[in-house]
């Protein structure tokens, strides 16, 4: 819609009218509307397990995306920032894929303007509890393949659902250095697992990949709660920067089709 406005003009201007022809450019180039002002309501979803749901922030901030939700809300092009925090203490690969797949969060993943998760920690886990007096190496390549075919498909169902949204994928992080600086296989483990998610990242045009490992790769920083698993309020603070650092190298811009920018 067009307003115009009827200004009066003094005997000089009327002697010496404005060159229409000459001011062509500006007004047109006026009249264009530069997106990036377009103020605008996000919807942040969060999907996962733990880390995503905030276990251990002892400033009750809903760990790192409660951080980032505040930090959204600065963006350029944002007005405001809802969160809708579908993660859960827990939650393994399959456990996801099967919560997406039951059509039960399909609403809030078509509404999502932005996307955060953690999954895998608690696959890793799972293994270690069920062969804790006879671990090998194999076992968890193994389930590797199985995790990063269901990895896969929990992207592949998310795009069904919602083609466009920026989905940011954080990686795993090693909770055994807090009891040994040395290098072990689960080193290896954990930068085989990461590798595989940054994989499927790179391979979305709209996903970006965070990795985390070198943040808790001990604990002389103080970034774990008091179970020595969990980040705490310190922890979720870093793994907040982290995110903004690798929004920044992925292109914040181009993943919001220039709606957004730091």
């Amino acid at each position: 819609m067009y307003t115009f406005i009827l200004v009066g003009c003094s005997n000089d201007q009327l002697k010496n009218p404005v060159d229409f022809t000459e001011k062509q450019s500006f007004m047109t180039e006026d009249l264009s509307i530069n997106k990036m002002f377009i103020l605008d309501d996000i919807i942040l979803v969060g999907l996962g397990d733990s880390l995503t749901q905030g276990v251990g922030d002892e400033r009750n901030l809903v760990g790192y995306i409660g951080r980032f939700q505040e930090e959204m809300s600065n963006f350029t092009g944002v007005r405001n920032v809802e969160l809708l925090n579908l993660a859960h203490r827990g939650k393994r690969s399959d456990q996801l894929l099967e919560q997406i797949e039951s059509g039960k969060v399909n609403e809030e993943l078509q509404k999502a303007d932005f996307l955060v998760m953690t999954i895998g920690g608690n696959d890793i886990m799972r293994i270690i509890k069920q062969d804790l007096f006879s671990l090998s190496i194999d076992a968890f390549q193994k389930e590797l393949i199985e995790f990063t075919h269901r990895y896969q498909k929990i992207i592949n169902e998310i795009r069904k659902l919602n083609t466009d949204t920026p989905i940011v994928l954080i990686g795993l992080y090693n909770p055994f250095t807090v009891v040994t600086d040395q290098e072990s296989e689960f080193d290896e483990i954990v930068v085989n697992w990461n590798k595989s998610i940054n994989n499927i990242a790179t391979e979305d045009t709209k996903a970006c990949y965070v990795p985390v490992d070198d943040l808790f790769n001990s604990n002389i920083n103080m970034v774990y709660h008091t179970d020595f698993f969990h980040p705490n309020s310190k922890g979720y603070d870093q793994m907040t920067n982290r995110i903004l650092e690798s929004l920044k190298t992925c292109g914040l811009n181009q993943l919001t089709n220039g709606e957004i920018d730091f």
